[in-house]
Formats: structure tokens, sequence, C-alpha cells
């Protein structure tokens, strides 16, 4: 680690610790505070988007330690610390969870302590079991651990490894078996070029949903699609928002990302909609028809108005079928309760919760300004709450079992239709703090930390997404549960996962509570017991996985990806060579998931008329006049270059497009062949660009200056087939995405 003599705010001359510190340094000679710093996971720097080595100020090492749960002030503390987490340590026999990925083969298992032999047994989810008798080996050196070494299971799956001893109380551990890499679909193994669509659900117009795309619109957008040729449709993230509040629109900042979002419920296909005469005199008054067709007709999602539309419909339908549901529909729903178990019955407590004390009061909505016996979610205060408004509670796991009927009936019309894919999920990196996953979970996050980004080249002040992070050693000692949770409820009635910010595998940057962006840092995960839950999560339920790794990646990061079959997220508009040229399309890594822009970008039409820079100017998110000029010479830059790109693929030919020119069908077909030709094993196009649309769908660092999330399809779903610039445009995706196809 070279010296520098740039430190905090800018002060030449002064000698970071972390700066003052050389490799290879014995630990011996480093101080407690390094030390803890160090054990906790705390990076001393890292490598920015341009290339450069930024260090880690000693003052936001110790504010984020202390924001962790770890006593840094200063030496004194910082030792005292090291010899708690000692103790504890020292106090626990087994490990919290052994992770491997070689199934059939020899596996050490740690242990702190020396018994001369010891008995133990593997226990399998489905009863098998397995047990010996081991001989513990020694151990030498630093930090030496005892170990005793078992045959790990043949089968992938999670185990109880127990054992126990002479002089040794019984205890138990869970023994993860994973595979070395996520599950592919043999389309890929294959090297077919497979291709999709990107949509953002709640945009959809149609002419019989309520002013929100819904499960319904999906469904047929799906049939729609696979007419098409599509392989794959791609979805925004799906999950629980906030029912009191539905102007909180982003669903990536979700409730809960555990469940779903009720305002997806296509209401007219719930039984009974057209036969209970109360949900009749509900959707058949003069009022409703009228709040009905402004939301229709509307240009951005009324979200309020929708939810006041659907919600007490919704609750006519459940009255109804508490009193009238068949048998069958009874007992799918008490199946669906079951399975869900305790997560399913927290959000629900939650959600009922939160509904009281949010019309109390709107600031007493987020569950820690509740009363202090309500915020413990298993406290007997909530337990009897439940009980006593069982009938609201079960109000919230209903709908939650209507939407995944629904979403289910979508995934099914994928596979039916012979979607190589299907339906292509979007898990978010966080949740909203306030929010169920949270409450329902507390010690597995960090309160007062929020995850985001150090400053890049297109956000210089950096970003905080407001977002409570995992504790990564708290993730450990629960064996990755929570986050085995999250996995699988997302790849739920999905052939795909989009893992936004995929780097948090390896490591966030988070920031401490009321400081701005620049003074956080990176925090280490466990990332190969976290691929190691991918991948098992991913073959279990024979979904592929698709990491966006846009912004700071860590060197190496992207070969680790690639050697556990995590699809990288490649941007057409970021990727360039050393020179600086676009690459061309036999240039892209096959293993890869192409795309021309993303829901944080400008579509194509915005980008190349620098609607996105006007956006960004008008909202004052240049910090100068300066940065603003430097912004729109570098698109003029990138437009030429892109322009020589398309040329140098021989994708123009005669056609005449021009820097001068406007962006028209020629360029945008161009654009969209150079993406189908792509050695990457999928392309997808965003349907805005399909439809040619020129204002992107969210505006990165507004809240309510943009419309973000809310601008609806300018197409409705029915003339979607016809439109002639989708036409053109899904035609050159499918010749440029056939075997063997190239230049022309």
């Amino acid at each position: 680690m070279p010296l520098t003599t740039s430190g905090r705010g800018g002060h030449p001359g002064r000698l970071t610790r972390r700066a003052a510190r050389k490799p290879g340094s014995a630990r011996g000679d480093m101080s407690a505070l390094d030390r803890l710093i160090e054990r906790i996971g705390i990076e001393p720097e890292f490598t920015d988007a341009s290339g450069n080595t930024r260090l880690t100020d000693p003052d936001v090492e110790r504010h984020l330690a202390e924001a962790m749960g770890f006593d840094a002030g200063d030496e004194a503390a910082a030792l005292a610390t090291l010899g708690r987490l000692d103790d504890q340590a020292a106090r626990t026999l087994l490990p919290p969870v052994v992770v491997t990925t070689r199934p059939g083969e020899r596996v050490d298992i740690p242990l702190n302590a020396a018994p001369r032999t010891m008995r133990w047994q593997i226990v399998g989810e489905h009863g098998w079991a397995r047990s010996g008798n081991a001989t513990v080996q020694g151990a030498s050196g630093e930090n030496a651990r005892h170990s005793f070494s078992i045959e790990a299971p043949n089968a992938c799956g999670r185990y109880r490894l127990g054992i126990e001893g002479k002089g040794l109380k019984p205890t138990e551990t869970t023994l993860l078996v994973a595979p070395e890499a996520c599950w592919v679909p043999d389309a890929l193994n294959e090297e077919r070029k497979l291709w999709g669509i990107a949509v953002q659900l709640y945009l959809f117009r149609s002419e019989r949903n309520w002013g929100i795309g819904d499960f319904g619109d999906l469904a047929r957008f799906v049939g729609i699609a696979a007419d098409l040729g599509a392989d794959m449709i791609g979805l925004n993230p799906l999950n629980a928002m906030f029912l009191d509040d539905p102007e909180h629109a982003s669903p990536y900042s979700p409730a809960s990302r555990l469940f779903l979002n009720v305002l997806y419920i296509d209401v007219a296909a719930v039984a009974c909609f057209d036969t209970d005469p109360a949900v009749r005199a509900l959707v058949e008054a003069p009022e409703f028809r009228e709040r009905l067709d402004a939301c229709r007709a509307a240009d951005f999602v009324d979200y309020s108005g929708v939810a006041a539309l659907k919600l007490p419909v919704l609750e006519a339908l459940h009255r109804a079928f508490r009193n009238d549901a068949t048998a069958t529909d009874a007992a799918a729903f008490a199946a669906f309760r079951r399975e869900q178990g305790e997560p399913l019955e927290l959000f629900c407590r939650y959600s009922a919760l939160r509904e009281r004390f949010a019309a109390e009061a709107p600031e007493r909505a987020d569950w820690r300004h509740w009363p202090a016996p309500f915020r413990d979610c298993r406290s007997a205060a909530v337990a009897r709450f439940a009980e006593d408004h069982a009938e609201r509670v079960g109000f919230f796991a209903w709908t939650q079992w209507v939407a995944d009927c629904q979403l289910g009936r979508a995934a099914a019309e994928a596979e039916a239709r012979g979607m190589a894919v299907g339906l292509y999920r979007d898990l978010a990196v966080g949740a909203d703090a306030g929010g169920a996953e949270s409450w329902s979970n507390p010690g597995t996050v960090f309160a007062n930390l929020q995850v985001g980004a150090p400053p890049d080249m297109l956000n210089p002040a950096g970003q905080n997404w407001v977002l409570p992070p995992f504790d990564p050693m708290a993730l450990r000692e629960e064996s990755y549960a929570s986050y085995t949770g999250l996995v699988r409820a997302n790849m739920r009635h999905a052939g795909g996962l989009r893992i936004d910010h995929v780097m948090a595998l390896r490591h966030l940057y988070l920031i401490p509570e009321g400081r701005p962006p620049t003074e956080g840092a990176y925090v280490t995960y466990p990332m190969d017991d976290l691929i190691a839950v991918l991948a098992l999560e991913s073959h279990e339920r024979r979904c592929l996985v698709v990491g966006e790794d846009l912004g700071t990646v860590p060197e190496g990061f992207r070969e680790r990806m690639s050697a556990a079959k995590v699809l990288s997220y490649r941007v057409v508009i970021f990727e360039r060579d050393e020179e600086g040229d676009f690459l061309q399309p036999e240039d892209y890594p096959a293993f890869a998931l192409a795309m021309l822009g993303s829901h944080d970008l400008a579509t194509l039409r915005g980008w190349w008329e620098g609607r996105d820079i006007d956006l960004k100017a008008r909202h004052s998110l240049y910090p100068s006049p300066e940065e603003e000029a430097r912004q729109r010479a570098q698109r003029q830059e990138e437009r030429r270059d892109f322009l020589k790109a398309l040329r140098k693929a021989r994708l123009l030919g005669g056609t005449r497009v021009s820097l001068k020119g406007p962006f028209g069908e020629a360029l945008a077909e161009a654009a969209h062949t150079f993406l189908a030709r792509t050695r990457s094993g999928l392309a997808v196009a965003q349907l805005e660009d399909l439809l040619d649309q020129g204002d992107q769908v969210n505006l990165p660092g507004t809240i309510d200056e943009y419309p973000n999330w809310r601008r609806r399809y300018d197409v409705p779903l029915e003339r979607i087939a016809t439109n002639p610039f989708l036409g053109a445009l899904v035609e050159a995706l499918a010749r440029g995405r056939k075997p063997g196809a190239r230049h022309s």
C-alpha cells in the first residue's frame, strides 16, 4: 500500500494511519484499532471508477465501526472490543455455518476444543442421516483452530451437523453443501443467442387495467412477446410497497423484498368479482367509474388514485372469499399460509399495525416511531394485536396469496409458450428502513448505516440510497437464513433473477446515518458463502442469475462472478476498450446480458438528444456550470464514437445518419441490431426504446422533482404488437440473434 500525502479534507502532507502501514506489516506491529477495523471488515482503501486508489480516512473508520456496534473510540476501547470478540469466539464450539462447494469430498470442520475422539452426525432436510467417529487434528500458529474432517454429502442442500464426545456439550451447526456455480439453462450452455424485452410493469396502459399495469397485463404481454419470438420478460422489482403511502413508489425501496406489491393484482380477475353484490355495488357507483376513467386516462401513474380504487374492492372480495370460498380455494389459501410460515405472518402483522398507527398520524407509519412494545415483532403486545385483529391480518395474507397466484399464472404462460427463460425478476439491494423487512428481522441489519456509492463520473457527489444494509456477521451467525429467504422469495415464479448492485456479494459502501456519501467506506461481506447460497437456490429453482455490475467494480470481481456463472450486466453505452472506443459486438463476453440502457439512464432517444443532461441541469444536479458544459461536450464525443462503432460494424450502410441529424428509426434499428449481434448470451431491449419514448423512467438524485416511476408507456398494450416502430426493432433483434448473424 503506497504512501500518500493527501488526507481527509485535502490537507497536504498529512499521512493517514492506514496509508502509513506498509504492505506485509506483521500483525504485532498493527495497532489495536487497525486490528479491529480489519477484523470487522472495514476496507482500508478501494479503487474508484476512474482507477484511482482512495484511502479510507481513520475518522470514517471509527464512525463506521461505532455505527456497526463496535467501540473504537481509542486504542483502549479497540483493545477491549477485540477482547470481547475473542471471548465470544472461544465460547462457541463450532462455527455457526460451514459451507462447501465440493459435494462428496472431505471438508474440514473448525473446532474450538481438542478432544481426542468424538462422534458426529449429519441430518438432511428430508430425514437422510449419516454418522461416524472423528479424530481431532491439532493446531499450531497464531489464531490456529482445531478441526476434524468428514466427507460431505453427495447431494447439495442444507444439513445439520451435530457432535458429541467426552467433555463436550452436544452442539450443532449448519452444513451447507452447494454447487460451485449457478444454474444456467441448456439454451445458454449451447451458446444459443437469447433475447428479451425489459418492462416496468406499473407503466402499462390497457383498456382493462385500473391505471397501473397488473399481473393480468403481464400474462397478456407474455403472449405478445412470445409471438414476437422473445425468450424472456425482464421485470422491475415486484415487491411489497406501502399501502398507506402509495406515492412512495420506487420499486427499489420497498417495504419488504419477501412479498409482492398487491397493487399489481388484476382485481377483475379475482373470483367473485362479477357475482358478489357488494363488489358490483362498489364498481358500478358513478364516482368509482369517474375515478377509474381518470386513472386510466392519466399519463402518469396515480398511485393514490389506484390504491383508492383497488383496496376497497379487494376488501369486499376478501369478505366474499371468507363467506363463499370453495373448499379447494380455502385449502389452497391455507396451504399458502403454511408454506410461507412465519415471514408471511410477521409481514401481515406489520401491515395491520402500520395501518393502525399511520391512521393516527402519518409520522407514526414508520415502525421505529411506534410505541415500544410494538417495535418488537415477537412481543406479547404484537401477538395480542394479531389475535384481536385476525381478520385484518388474514386480509393481508389473502392479498399476498392472490398476487402470488396471478404472478404464477403469468409465469406458467411463459413456460407454456416455450420461452427459454420466461419471467426475469429483479432483486433490489435493500428495503426501506421503516418497512416490514427490518421490523421483522432487526438483528440482521445495521440500523444506523445506509447503503450508497462513492463519487464517480455519473454522480460526482456520491450516492446515498437510504437503505439499511445486512450485518455480515449477523448473517453468518444465522447461517445465512435471511439471505436464503430473500433469494428464494425473488426466484419464485421466475426463470431468471437480476441482482441489483451485485457487488454487495463482495462488499458494500456504507455511510453512517446523517453523514454525506463522501464519508463512507466499504465493508467486506462473505462473498464465497453468499455465492454458495445463491448457487444452491439457483439450482433448486432452475433460475439463472444476472449480476448488475455497473459502477465501482473491485478488481477480479467480474472474473469471480463468471466462474460462479453469474451473468455480467453490460450496458452498451458504457462498454469501451482501452483506447476509449465502443466495444464491437464480437468483443462482448459470451456469459453476459447486454442492454442499450437501464431504468436509471436515458432512453436511446433521450441519450442521443441529451435529454438526460437537460433534466439534470434543470434540477441542479450538476455541481457547477462547468460540469454541465463538460457533460455536454462529452456526450457529443460519445455520439460521434457511437456512430463510428455502428459504421465499423457495417450497420449503417448507405443510411444517412449524422451528428446533426435527428434521432430516427434508422439509428434505432442500427443500435438494436448492434445489441442483437453482441456475443452476450442474452440481449434485452427496453420497451421504452422499442416504443421510441424520449423520457426516462427514473432520474437518480431526485424524489419529487421528477415523475420517477410514473411515466406510462405511450402505446396501450392492445396496440403494442402492431406498433410499426416496435415491429422494425424487434425484427432487427430477432435477425441479429440468429446463429451466425454477422456484419451485413
